[in-house]
């Protein structure tokens, strides 16, 4: 049974990678504070790692 994951923006996407900050915003992130929930899935976590200087990850 997968469980979600909520995945919470703690750092400005200014000054980063565009790469970066296109998963930013393929996350549903822009702002620092936003939390969006997904299923984990692979993807999701791959996403989540590629910016993980950037974001939290907890697992609901």
């Amino acid at each position: 049974m997968a469980g979600k994951l909520r995945i919470t923006q703690v750092k400005s996407g200014i000054s980063r990678k565009p790469k970066q900050r296109a998963t930013l915003t393929a996350l549903g992130l822009g702002r620092i504070g936003v939390s969006r929930e997904y299923e984990d899935s692979p993807q999701v976590r791959g996403m989540a790692a590629s910016v993980a200087h950037l974001v939290t990850v907890e697992e609901v």
